[in-house]
């Protein structure tokens, strides 16, 4: 059935949820809740749109019963995560791709997925201000990356020179392109830097929060350098410790020990010289 033109602003929340159908159906089932429920709001009167949205809650219904034994159903608590994790994992992949200066359509559309799926995270009630953040830089990039691509231009990686871009449907509505999201978690995080210094910081994105992951390092080192007696860390400073070790919990969900130390090591290495 097609999507009546009232309802556009929904058209890529179906289609991620279409890209999922089989992959991860919990997140194909959350990004159709939070399109029917976006979709009353829009236009539940015409009689085109009442009729797609009473065939979309039919849809729900029946992802329901088919998922009855999944607790990310059952229980919200469980879900909020699931869709929350799912989204920050696409987010750290396209975040550490464009640090590294890897531009590419999949780490777009990476971008782009994780900022609906911050949209969808609505359904669980009012969004925090990190993920609002996320989802306007994922927005953001995603834009600007694909625009620069499209003109032949270099993208500058990070926050830096952010400005308004159209995202325009282009990119979305494209058939082509890698619709897969990675399966496995970045082997490098990104590194955060400062601005330089002729190039004012863009809002708050210098400032990103990820939320940490759910997991902590089982044991600590035997011996932790203590700080040197010079050491005065700034608030920049303390921002990306905290990054670090929230990176390293990321990392954890995903067994990924290689980069959980790394990451460790770089925020003790931070608290203790003021260095990175």
């Amino acid at each position: 059935m097609a999507l009546p033109s009232q309802l556009k602003p929904i058209q890529h929340h179906l289609r991620t949820a279409q890209e999922h159908e089989k992959r991860d159906p919990v997140v194909a089932y959350y990004c159709r809740l939070y399109a029917m429920q976006t979709g009353m709001k829009l236009d539940s009167k015409t009689p085109e749109c009442r009729k797609f949205l009473v065939k979309l809650m039919d849809q729900l219904e029946m992802m329901k019963k088919e998922l009855s034994d999944n607790e990310s159903m059952t229980q919200e608590i469980v879900g909020n995560a699931h869709i929350e994790n799912y989204a920050l994992k696409m987010f750290l992949y396209a975040d550490s791709e464009d640090r590294s200066g890897r531009f590419h359509k999949n780490m777009i559309k990476s971008f782009y997925t994780s900022s609906l799926l911050f949209d969808v995270l609505s359904v669980f009630g009012e969004l925090s201000d990190e993920n609002i953040q996320h989802r306007k830089y994922a927005k953001w990039k995603a834009a600007y990356i694909h625009n620069c691509l499209k003109n032949g231009e270099t993208p500058q990686p990070g926050p830096i020179g952010m400005e308004g871009e159209a995202y325009d449907d282009e990119f979305g509505a494209e058939g082509g392109g890698p619709s897969e999201a990675p399966h496995n978690p970045p082997q490098s995080q990104p590194s955060f830097h400062g601005h330089p210094s002729n190039q004012p910081p863009a809002s708050n994105f210098s400032n990103i929060q990820i939320p940490p992951g759910s997991h902590a390092p089982a044991n600590t080192p035997a011996e932790i350098p203590h700080p040197e007696g010079d050491v005065r860390l700034t608030p920049e400073d303390f921002t990306r410790a905290q990054k670090y070790c929230k990176y390293a919990g990321s990392a954890l969900q995903y067994e990924d020990v290689g980069t959980a130390i790394q990451n460790l090591q770089k925020a003790l290495k931070l608290l203790t010289t003021g260095k990175e």
